[in-house]
């Protein structure tokens, strides 16, 4: 009979600092987790300095991780890593050269990054077990358009960078905010020339017409209420799920990740457009779907008996001294999904809570938060009955058992 096949999901992992040394028994016990899985999987949030060079590619949110961190993640028992993020591009195309040489050299399944626009958007594939796996990474921003790869054309020569899901933001105002917009422009004089001189290059096109407006790079649409919308371009989107689909023909068990930034007023929801684009990669074929950007857990659904995890927060964040935005307690909850699909057809998920730190959150500053620990307390239970209270909207049931999760699908 043969055995089933586990994936384990982790939150992404901002990691800067060696941990090979870390004894944490609640630390070793997600190691275990780890180990034990086919597939362990994991966001690798950043860029590798390595011998290419390379040079800070922006002011603020920039960081670059040492080749260790590699050795680091292997010895944790990731096997799989998504490279595809708004860190990858940190040190420019050098640092995207080193890191597809590092993970290479450290024998990670990868994929979301690549030496053109080609390149980045082909599935990685590798075989661990009796299962071949392929991995499809994309990140849909917002960042400028420098960090994604290109191919070469007229005279330009391919630029190195991420693979990326196209999209646009638009905003639908109604006619009172439309107005204002209008007048504002009119009060400074502003032209169609005068916005293509502070043009970037990710802007959208300059508009001509009375029902959309060009606010300085972001598009406004006259519309009878106020909401903002998230346009992914079909094409961009066709790309990726056909690359998909070709996988899976071939026999492969396909992980498709997103990452993303285009993220709810509450970090804690799930965008539409998110939902409707990890539909569309299960319908093409995806066994798996997961995305990080947002750095907090957000619900898990299963949708055609495929598991969808919406965002798995943080597994590790090695963050800066200074940087006081993450001080919020849903910063440093997450759990490790580990799916385990049996020969038979079924699926079973177990969710194992972990908190960053620890589960004494207010004795630790969380600049030191260095090692995700398994949270077999109260905290622990918490973290799955918030999960499962906001899963259950998406029609997902997950039991408890004491502090673990777990999601049957029959």
């Amino acid at each position: 009979m043969p055995s089933p096949f586990t994936v384990a999901m982790t939150g992404q992992s901002l990691i800067h600092h060696d941990v090979r040394t870390c004894r944490d028994p609640g630390f070793l016990q997600i190691v275990d987790v780890l180990k034990k899985a086919d597939v362990a999987f994991t966001n690798f949030e950043g860029t590798i300095l390595g011998r290419h060079g390379g040079s800070p590619m922006k002011g603020s949110y920039f960081g670059y991780s040492d080749p260790f961190v590699l050795d680091a993640l292997k010895q944790i028992g990731f096997n799989t890593l998504a490279l595809s993020n708004n860190h990858a591009f940190d040190l420019g195309p050098p640092g995207i050269m080193s890191t597809l040489e590092e993970v290479r050299i450290h024998g990670f399944l990868h994929a979301g990054i690549g030496l053109d626009r080609d390149h980045a958007a082909t599935p990685s594939a590798a075989t661990f077990g009796s299962r071949h796996i392929a991995l499809l990474a994309m990140d849909a921003g917002p960042g400028p358009r420098n960090m994604y790869a290109e191919n070469a054309r007229n005279r330009r020569p391919s630029r190195p960078g991420v693979n990326q899901l196209d999209v646009t933001r638009i905003f639908e105002a109604d006619q009172a905010i439309f107005d204002m917009l209008e007048t504002i422009q009119a009060t400074f004089q502003s032209s169609k020339l005068e916005r293509a001189n502070y043009a970037q290059p990710d802007d959208p096109p300059i508009l001509d017409n009375d029902k959309e407006v060009d606010f300085y790079g972001t598009i406004f649409r006259r519309s009878d209420a106020n909401r903002r919308v998230i346009a992914i371009d079909p094409e961009s989107a066709s790309n990726q799920l056909t690359a998909i689909a070709k996988a899976s023909s071939r026999g492969q068990f396909v992980i498709a990740y997103l990452h993303h930034h285009h993220w709810e007023p509450n970090w804690r929801d799930v965008p539409d457009w998110v939902r409707a684009f990890a539909h569309a990669c299960i319908d093409a074929g995806a066994h798996a779907f997961v995305s990080h950007g947002t750095p907090v857990l957000q619900p898990i659904e299963i949708y055609n008996r495929t598991p969808v995890f919406y965002g798995l927060g943080n597994f590790f964040f090695h963050t800066e001294e200074g940087e006081t935005e993450w001080s919020s307690p849903d910063v440093w909850k997450s759990v490790v999904a580990t799916c385990i699909f049996d020969p038979a057809g079924s699926l079973k998920i177990d969710l194992l809570p972990i908190v960053l730190g620890g589960e004494q959150l207010e004795e630790l500053d969380f600049h030191q938060r260095h090692l995700p620990i398994a949270a077999f307390g109260k905290t622990g239970e918490q973290i799955i009955d918030d999960l499962a209270k906001r899963s259950a909207e998406f029609g997902t049931l997950i039991e408890r058992n004491g502090p673990m999760g777990r999601i049957h699908v029959a």
